[in-house]
């Protein structure tokens, strides 16, 4: 089983909003060739900081209306969750350790 939550708007606000950890949020759709390329690295972060980090892939085109809530015009989009707000967001495929960049300060 994955480390990842697959996130919807079913349990967005629980996962991600209602956190008490960082959460990584990963805005994505099957046909985007670069986001299946960040997909391994998004996994093995999922697990290599599941106690410390949540990580959520959001399919854009099953969950148009959350990705509209935060402005997603491009993907993948990688977003920071803490408390609650959107602290972090980068866009577009990058290596593992620029993904880490984004939260290893909040852990």
């Amino acid at each position: 089983m994955s480390a990842e939550i697959t996130l919807t708007a079913e349990n967005f606000k629980k996962e991600v909003l209602e956190s008490k950890v960082p959460v990584l949020v990963d805005f994505w759709a099957a046909w985007c060739m670069p986001c299946k390329m960040i997909g391994p690295s998004i996994s093995q972060i999922a697990e290599a900081y599941k106690d410390k980090i949540k990580v959520g892939k959001l399919n854009v085109d099953n969950e148009a209306e959350i990705a509209s809530q935060y402005d997603i015009i491009s993907i993948p989009t990688l977003i920071v969750f803490k408390d609650g707000q959107a602290i972090r967001q980068k866009v577009g495929a990058m290596p593992r350790h620029e993904i880490e960049k984004l939260f290893s300060d909040l852990i």
